[in-house]
């Protein structure tokens, strides 16, 4: 496909554009086109002159614009018709009639070139394979045998006037390269004005995505991933395990009672409910302690003899200093309990800030 000349379009210039498509090569340019145009346009002006220069229809053949070319670079079938002869080339009208009557398969011409509204453009055969050479097109698009005929009709629906061009061609490297091998195609190629709006919107989606960057720079927003995860991390703190929270309180106080250090309570794992206010935890120990002494008293009324009321941290005794070592022992017990207590919250606070630190 590198070995086929193709221009592409510019401008108005799709006559030229056309012509060197077809020949394969740079034979033409906009000056020599204009020149063959401007010699059209005297050949006429002399014909209308014949009738007499002082005439109406001369007055007014000279107002009006070249019917061969305009300022925007196009050319009328006249100028390319002329421009063909030089290399002997003729142009047949394919949408004639006459033409249609000789029953004359599309796949044995050689060449054709297509017009509408003012847009001109070649189809070519290069080698064995047939080749769509339209200068809107970013590059050559294959056309298939069987193709053919078809994409001529559809261009004949849709109001294209079809030449086609009988002669012998100059000879060119792609025909004689194609004539050894064959080319496929595996994407069609686009139209000049799709490939722009397509890099167009390429750049305005860069452009958009590289403003959205610079605005969330050094912003601290976390992106959806992260909010999502850290949602999940609070809520699986406030996941609250009953069982597992009543057995690490009362380990906590049964090594509070033992005497252990706040250090030692460090050792100790994490109750799985650490994220309960220090409010509601006094109230559950409390509630146990509570359970504790109504259990010891119930205990103590089973074991006393009736009608004999006892305190219920007292023991029964036969002596003042008896009893009074009952009271010191009683007293010494309520005070263990207290700083059992007030080690638990310790432990619990302990954990807290070291939570609240990770």
């Amino acid at each position: 496909m590198e070995s086929i000349f193709h221009e592409k379009q510019e401008g108005s210039l799709c006559a030229q554009h056309c012509l060197n498509n077809l020949l394969q090569g740079e034979y033409f340019s906009p000056v020599e086109l204009s020149s063959i145009a401007h010699q059209l346009d005297e050949e006429e002006r002399m014909r209308m002159a014949e009738g007499g220069v002082t005439s109406e229809d001369y007055r007014t053949f000279l107002q009006q614009p070249s019917g061969n070319m305009d300022d925007s670079g196009f050319f009328s079938i006249q100028v390319i018709s002329n421009a063909l002869k030089v290399w002997g080339l003729e142009l047949i009208l394919f949408n004639s009639p006459e033409y249609q009557r000789l029953g004359i398969d599309p796949i044995n011409e050689r060449s054709f070139i297509c017009n509408y509204k003012e847009h001109w453009f070649t189809v070519r055969k290069l080698g064995k394979q047939w080749f769509n050479l339209n200068s809107l097109l970013t590059g050559p698009e294959l056309i298939s045998d069987t193709y053919l005929a078809l994409f001529l009709a559809q261009l004949q629906q849709e109001g294209y006037s079809i030449f086609v061009v009988k002669g012998d061609l100059p000879d060119c490297e792609a025909d004689q390269l194609l004539q050894m091998i064959r080319v496929q195609q595996m994407h069609r190629p686009k139209l000049i004005g799709e490939e722009l709006a397509q890099l167009k919107e390429q750049r305005v989606q860069k452009t958009d995505l590289e403003r959205v960057l610079e605005a969330n720079d050094g912003s601290g927003m976390l992106d959806e991933d992260e909010e999502d995860l850290q949602r999940a991390l609070a809520l699986s703190r406030q996941e609250i395990d009953m069982e597992d929270e009543e057995a690490d309180l009362r380990r906590a106080i049964q090594l509070s009672m033992q005497g252990t250090s706040r250090n030692i309570c460090q050792d100790i794992p994490q109750p799985s409910g650490t994220h309960l206010t220090s409010e509601e935890l006094r109230k559950r120990r409390e509630a146990y302690f509570e359970k504790q002494q109504q259990q010891q008293q119930e205990q103590q009324q089973q074991q006393d003899p009736p009608g004999q009321l006892t305190h219920p941290c007292e023991k029964p005794t036969a002596s003042s200093g008896a009893l009074d070592s009952d009271l010191g022992d009683a007293v010494s017990e309520e005070d263990m309990l207290q700083a059992a207590v007030t080690m638990s919250l310790e432990t619990v606070r302990s954990n807290f800030k070291t939570e609240g630190k990770k």
